[in-house]
């Protein structure tokens, strides 16, 4: 099928006839009831803030997009078969990321210690987590709201340290910027100010008492933590307990171990409750993946690319980068 023909068929310009459609199913592995379905809210580009985006292919962007949107359509059925969770995120706009973290880690009760399973707690407090497709996964993750409704969409193939950080992350947006209609990089930057101060307390990690800490000591609190151990380190250094070149010198040492691509030895990835108990509660009325997919007019490869890593029935890679 050419080129032409596809860009046709997309601006409406020509209606393909049903050979075509049937050839675009099958090469797609998507039904041919989804060429014919109703017409899917999309995402606005500046709707997302994506990380490094001049790194990142528009493709690779619009294909995150999509994915969104497939995520929404998700929603929409489970919110027709289940009472979803309310919406409860404080907007915070207009204040510096460090304060807006102590607000919500107070205004949520979990005083000044490692935070609870973040998947968990985003999802009690309304917000919808999906997994990215996995060709999306140059990005780490992004969030939107629509109708009300929070979203966040997260790299399932990463370390769970780093999904804990790309999830608070993306809380950080959705409590800061909420009123921002285009996310540059000052706006990235307090989010992951607010991500630092959400997972690691200032006062807490002053309290620890770690001063021009050793090696074995970072990977001891990063664990204790839940963290990456770059970002451990980075913490330290931002508030005054590594010197510069301490910190480039366990910088080097933990890109040396591997700590820089990935987290060896790390924590399992953090999962979703609400999904699994969706998925599980639909099972157990005769409606598995395969007839939840039928009436999305999705095939089932996409209803588990959605769920991938974060509900049980989908396995958690292993050895994740």
């Amino acid at each position: 099928m050419s080129e032409r023909s596809l860009r046709q068929y997309e601006s409406g310009e020509v209606e393909p006839r049903s050979a075509s459609i049937e050839k675009l199913s099958r090469a797609l592995d998507s039904p041919v009831e989804f060429f014919y379905g109703a017409d899917l809210e999309m995402i606005g580009r500046n709707a997302a803030s994506f990380r490094a985006a001049s790194k990142l292919p528009k493709y690779r962007q619009r294909s995150a997009l999509a994915a969104g949107a497939l995520a929404m359509h998700f929603a929409s059925y489970l919110a027709e078969h289940f009472d979803l969770p309310e919406v409860g995120i404080p907007d915070l706009s207009g204040t510096p990321p460090k304060l807006a973290a102590e607000a919500v880690r107070g205004s949520w009760g979990l005083g000044a210690g490692v935070a609870p399973n973040l998947i968990h707690l985003l999802e009690s407090r309304g917000i919808l987590c999906f997994a990215l497709a996995q060709d999306c996964r140059e990005l780490d993750a992004f969030s939107f709201w629509r109708l009300g409704r929070p979203f966040v969409m997260l790299n399932t193939l990463k370390s769970g340290e780093r999904g804990r950080w790309d999830a608070a992350h993306e809380l950080g947006h959705l409590v800061l910027h909420r009123q921002v209609e285009v996310n540059g990089k000052e706006h990235e930057a307090e989010a992951d100010a607010f991500a630092q101060s959400f997972l690691l307390p200032p006062g807490a990690i002053a309290a620890s008492g770690l001063l021009h800490p050793s090696l074995t000591q970072v990977l001891e609190h990063k664990a204790a933590w839940q963290v990456s151990a770059i970002a451990f380190t980075r913490c330290l250094h931002d508030h005054g307990f590594l010197s510069s070149w301490h910190y480039r010198n366990l910088v080097i040492e933990l890109s040396k171990r591997g700590y820089r691509s990935g987290e060896p030895g790390g924590i399992q990835r953090e999962t979703s409750q609400l999904l699994d108990r969706a998925l599980r509660a639909l099972r157990v009325d005769g409606i598995g993946v395969k007839e939840v997919a039928s009436e999305l007019d999705l095939s089932p490869s996409d209803l588990y690319e959605m769920v991938f890593g974060l509900a049980t029935l989908i396995p958690v890679p292993s050895n994740p980068n």
